[in-house]
């Protein structure tokens, strides 16, 4: 991002290396909308798994007291076209968040954030991402016509149990640091997050004994 700053680029496409790009016109049309809007800052498109799952836009952070939603997963009925946290993927409109795994940033914008929080790899830095937009009064947009293909393979993340301690890890520096709750809110959110991963670990190890 910095070498970017440095040569003096507008925009910046953030993308893993295991998303693919089915329409050519892809980077033209996230910038043109970017381009009729100077507020936005941060554009996402739908991006979609080969089986058909979607994974933008991401809802907004909530309450504390969704960071206990985990409990009720077991008892929700499972969606087969997206997960939980994902908002309406159908319709373009202003979101809260846009995944980290591919997205468009402006970069003037980059540059007064001072580019990308180094605290934390891998994870939650969307959500970090998301509370620097909101804090400045900049918008992030979703587009529905575009579309991105993540060819995601979990079997090439590598070990799971150190996978959740930096995602632990990453999800409390976000909680302390930008998720605005209040001191109590925090702790609940920092316990829930401990225990959730408490349990992964438990039942992973459980099953591979």
């Amino acid at each position: 991002m910095r070498y970017a700053a440095k040569k003096g680029y507008e925009y910046a496409l953030i993308a893993n290396p295991d998303i693919e790009f089915p329409q050519t016109d892809y980077l033209v049309r996230m910038v043109e909308r970017m381009r009729q809007d100077k507020q936005i800052v941060v554009c996402g498109s739908d991006i979609v798994t080969p089986d058909g799952v979607h994974q933008n836009p991401m809802r907004r952070e909530g309450h504390w007291s969704s960071s206990w939603n985990w409990v009720t997963v077991p008892f929700k009925k499972k969606k087969t076209d997206t997960y939980d946290f994902i908002d309406n993927y159908r319709e373009s409109h202003f979101c809260s968040k846009v995944s980290g795994c591919c997205l468009i940033v402006r970069m003037d914008f980059m540059q007064s954030i001072s580019f990308f929080d180094e605290n934390v790899f891998l994870y939650c830095e969307e959500a970090i991402l998301a509370k620097q937009v909101e804090r400045v009064g900049k918008k992030t947009y979703y587009l529905a016509d575009i579309q991105a293909v993540h060819r995601h393979i979990k079997s090439e993340k590598g070990d799971p149990i150190k996978r959740y301690k930096n995602w632990e890890k990453a999800r409390i520096y976000f909680i302390k640091r930008y998720s605005g709750f209040s001191v109590l809110g925090r702790c609940m959110a920092i316990l829930s997050i401990q225990t959730y991963i408490a349990l992964l670990i438990f039942h992973y190890k459980s099953a591979h004994r």
